[in-house]
């Protein structure tokens, strides 16, 4: 056999070479495509806008959430089925998990059913000055007809925390919407920092007691709460909580608008229950002997009947004390 000649052999070797640098792209292309990561990888990323929208961020706000009642305080009226103490610390801890998701510090006053006095609960608000106080209930009423949610505030830098709250609350439960309300409760006057107390629902109507009773509707009232928390900003500037009640309209300066409000700090709501603002039988009963002692003492010193009705019109009933509700 003949062996292949050198010029043969290099020949070969050349066309061989050829078609393999031609198979190659252009060393301009290669560049390019080591420039673009996305188009050599076929995994799709998230944009960056979308996560930053799902981290949580970090809120120097605290947040105290106060579950109404506990332990022998059960909250509520007499013989009324669904107790409010335990309602209201199911959301509460609902709405701590979900707070602490979006990166907000949470304090509890309580997170098991145990007692604890208004005075430590209001201790526990001040105590964070740079924090918020979010105050849970549930409403009751002897009128099983009465339904409803409310939230209360008092000062006026917390005007703003009640609107977004209560907007979101109001709009989200299937409950009629009874309005925000300014009153002077005990943990809502002695806060030092913005502070609200929403009451959502009576837990004597069957209709909203039976919502209530449901997991899913009490994870809906926390994610609501929560929102109108992380919204809070937005509300439109306060106005001063004294003004005419016309003044007292809603602003759409803002995703949320500012709410009117009802001042209850002089008058009473017929519908709330009498555990709210009832004095115990025994205060009623020393009242009582208090004004027949003077009322005979007043007779027995003067003997007429026109200077002894006058000194008992001029005396003035004692204002009955703001418990909690």
């Amino acid at each position: 056999m003949m062996r292949p000649s050198r010029h043969l052999l290099l020949a070969a070797t050349v066309l061989w070479l050829a078609q393999s640098v031609g198979a190659l792209p252009p060393p301009s292309t290669l560049s390019r495509m080591q420039n673009s990561p996305r188009r050599a990888s076929p995994v799709a990323s998230p944009t960056p806008a979308r996560q930053t929208r799902d981290a949580p961020v970090r809120s120097n706000t605290v947040v105290v959430i106060d579950a109404g009642h506990g332990g022998f305080d059960r909250g509520g009226i007499p013989g009324q089925r669904v107790p409010e103490s335990i309602m209201t610390l199911d959301v509460a801890l609902r709405l701590r998990s979900i707070l602490q998701a979006s990166g907000y510090p949470v304090v509890m006053t309580r997170s098991s059913d145990v007692f604890i006095p208004l005075g430590t609960r209001v201790a526990i608000a001040n105590s964070h000055r740079n924090g918020i106080f979010v105050c849970i209930h549930f409403n009751s009423a002897t009128r099983r007809g009465a339904n409803g949610i409310e939230t209360y505030f008092y000062s006026g830098q917390s005007l703003s925390l009640a609107s977004a709250i209560h907007y979101y609350v109001a709009g989200g439960a299937p409950s009629p919407n009874r309005g925000v309300r300014r009153r002077g409760y005990y943990v809502l006057r002695r806060t030092a920092i913005p502070a609200v107390l929403v009451e959502c629902g009576f837990l004597t109507n069957p209709n909203e007691a039976q919502y209530v009773q449901s997991a899913t509707y009490r994870q809906k009232l926390a994610e609501e709460i929560a929102r109108g928390v992380r919204s809070r900003g937005s509300v439109a500037n306060s106005r001063v909580i004294n003004a005419p009640a016309s003044e007292n309209l809603a602003q759409e300066a803002g995703p949320v608008p500012l709410q009117p409000f009802i001042d209850q700090t002089r008058v009473r709501d017929p519908d709330l229950s009498r555990s709210k603002h009832r004095r115990s039988s025994k205060s009623k009963s020393a009242s009582s002997k208090s004004r027949t002692k003077k009322m005979k003492k007043s007779s027995s010193d003067d003997d007429s009947g026109s200077s002894s009705s006058h000194s008992t019109k001029k005396k003035k009933k004692p204002a009955p004390k703001d418990t909690e509700n």
